[in-house]
């Protein structure tokens, strides 16, 4: 007997079961929440979604365009930059390039909260403590690891030979990459903004830490914040919380056609 497709079904409820209860609490008042968190919504209704959007705070409204711009600049960051210098490590022979690239391999091994503490030292130095431009730059250090791993996996399967008629025809290094390197990377490039956009979107101990208290909030924070000591409105909590995942849901949707082409793209040398 084939069990592979009973642990297929088995494991495909397990990481369905949360997403249904999240789409069926929405619907429902916070008392029928309470008795039945599993029963479907008869009637339907949708007091939980206005009374997000309508909050007096407009804690969804603020939180969702801090988290569009935060997440906007920071991939647009990583994806150029992680792209130069992955594109300059993988063709390099240069022993340095080496010594950098096991360098930021670390990088990827340390965790967040364990260098959270210097981070917000460093910031306080420059002044961007509680300011959207520190957050951002706070994603672009710790993330750009990743981009240059995948990035440089993905040019080594570019042809060499493109970029030395790119040279004899005589373009420079810069022509070469942005006109030539660059638009063959767009698979890898997909995935990299999948992947750290989802990340920095559900992010959610530094914003948090790096903006404070009192100087703005994302949507995962405002998810936190929206839960008060005495909250009992179950219902506006899941509303809330289908609405923060909603855009970066249709963001992997509309990029999903590259994301595992250019997962695979550098696997292999071409």
């Amino acid at each position: 007997m084939n069990a592979r497709p009973i642990v297929a079904t088995f494991v495909g409820v397990v990481f369905f079961l949360p997403l249904y209860l999240v789409l069926v609490n929405i619907f429902k008042p916070s008392a029928a929440v309470v008795a039945d968190p599993a029963g479907l919504p008869f009637p339907p209704t949708f007091d939980n979604l206005a009374a997000v959007l309508n909050r007096p705070d407009h804690l969804f409204t603020f939180g969702l365009i801090n988290s569009i711009a935060v997440t906007a600049l920071s991939v647009t960051v990583l994806t150029i930059f992680s792209a130069m210098l992955g594109h300059y490590l993988a063709r390099s022979r240069h022993w340095g390039a080496k010594v950098a690239m096991g360098t930021l391999l670390c990088g990827l091994m340390i965790p967040v909260p364990v260098i959270m503490a210097p981070i917000t030292t460093v910031l306080k130095w420059f002044d961007l403590m509680t300011t959207l431009q520190g957050l951002v730059l706070v994603n672009v250090g710790y993330y750009v690891p990743f981009g240059v791993l995948l990035f440089t996996g993905f040019v080594k399967s570019v042809p060499l030979e493109l970029e030395e008629a790119a040279a004899l025809d005589g373009a420079n290094r810069f022509r070469v990459f942005w006109q030539v390197v660059f638009p063959l990377l767009r698979p890898a490039s997909a995935s990299v903004t999948i992947f750290l956009g989802v990340w920095i979107w559900n992010d959610f101990l530094t914003p948090l830490i790096v903006l404070g208290p009192d100087s703005g909030t994302t949507v995962t924070v405002g998810v936190y914040r929206a839960i008060g000591q005495y909250q009992s409105d179950f219902g506006s909590v899941f509303a809330f919380m289908f609405l923060a995942t909603l855009p970066i849901l249709i963001f992997y949707l509309a990029l999903q056609k590259n994301f595992v082409k250019g997962l695979t793209g550098g696997a292999v040398k071409g």
